[in-house]
């Protein structure tokens, strides 16, 4: 009987070593397996995700009119179509200029008329009226020489009478060429030379007109583009100079999206390929993009290897995509993912 007792304990010590050892292997086991799953999960490389943004292209409005800002037509954020007035400046001193340049051509027109109608009819009849004088002058003089020329050979008068005569005679002679002379220049009117140099002048007094003209042309600022007023830098009432940036336009046809990566990607993001990406702003994903840019960045954005064998440098590259079709509210600044 205690035979059958003692048999009855070992079994039952048998089965708990046994069962216990069994719970043993079962948990090894699940460690084992949650270990794997672990290790599995490390090893597997992650999905590479790139983050670019969206960029725009922005218009710096300036003009070459220096002035002061009288008003503005339009504020930060408007929406603004190609020809639009954005702003107005106010110059007392290129009116001035305008005012002076128009005076100065009116004076030139006057001289190169002047000078082409050449002399007045009155001038031209008082020359000739001088001329006959000295002619009927002259003669007087020819004759009282020649007079005296014949009673000196007489022994009548002097010689210092014929002398005397005869300077008049020369003299009358020098005037009536004179006479002559300035009868014709009446007539004829100004040089060639003079014309050419009064019309020189005329010439560039409209030059000036027209110079002056062009620069109040920008008294009046109008958008290049469409787009969306970004910027406006100066106040109304502050003075600004010849070129400086009024305000800023973005244009509103001319977004892309720009992202830095490794030279290993550019495989896959070639010239003319399609992509797909997300716009976390907009709540979009699957958007389809093509490369149109692709760029080194040069040797500040390259990729360093830390290991001394096994890897090496990696250059950075800029690339661009432009979306496939138009995507409403899309703005520079916003985040693009690409997988």
């Amino acid at each position: 009987m205690e035979n059958l007792n003692f048999k009855t304990e070992d079994e039952k010590t048998i089965r708990k070593k046994e069962h216990s050892l069994f719970l043993a292997i079962a948990a090894t086991a699940v460690a084992v397996i949650v270990l794997a799953i672990i290790g599995f999960i490390s090893i597997k490389p992650a999905q590479q995700i790139v983050q670019g943004q969206v960029d725009g292209t922005n218009v710096r409005v300036s003009g070459l009119m220096p002035g002061r800002v009288e008003k503005f037509y339009v504020h930060e954020g408007q929406i603004v179509h190609k020809g639009d007035t954005l702003a107005k400046i106010e110059s007392a001193t290129v009116d001035a200029k305008l005012a002076q340049a128009l005076a100065m051509r009116d004076a030139a027109e006057a001289q190169k008329e002047k000078a082409d109608a050449g002399a007045r009819k009155q001038v031209i009849a008082s020359a000739y009226e001088l001329w006959q004088q000295a002619r009927a002058s002259l003669d007087i003089h020819k004759k009282t020489y020649e007079r005296l020329e014949s009673l000196y050979k007489q022994n009548v008068v002097s010689a210092q009478k014929r002398d005397e005569a005869k300077a008049a005679y020369d003299a009358a002679i020098a005037q009536e060429s004179a006479a002559k002379s300035q009868y014709d220049l009446a007539r004829e009117g100004a040089q060639k030379e003079d014309k050419m140099a009064a019309a020189a002048m005329a010439n560039a007094a409209r030059g000036s007109v027209a110079e002056v003209e062009s620069i109040l042309k920008d008294q009046y600022l109008l958008a290049p583009c469409d787009g969306e007023v970004t910027d406006i830098f100066p106040n109304e009432g502050e003075l600004v100079s010849t070129g400086t940036p009024i305000m800023n336009v973005m244009k509103s046809a001319d977004k892309w999206m720009v992202f830095n990566v490794r030279e290993t990607m550019l495989k896959d993001l070639t010239v003319g390929k399609e992509v797909s990406v997300s716009i976390p702003a907009l709540g979009l994903k699957q958007v389809k993009a093509k490369v149109y840019y692709v760029k080194d960045m040069g040797d500040y954005a390259v990729w360093r290897s830390t290991k001394v064998t096994g890897e090496y440098d990696s250059r950075t590259f800029e690339v661009r995509l432009s979306p496939v079709n138009p995507i409403e509210n899309l703005r520079p600044g916003m985040t693009v993912v690409m997988e």
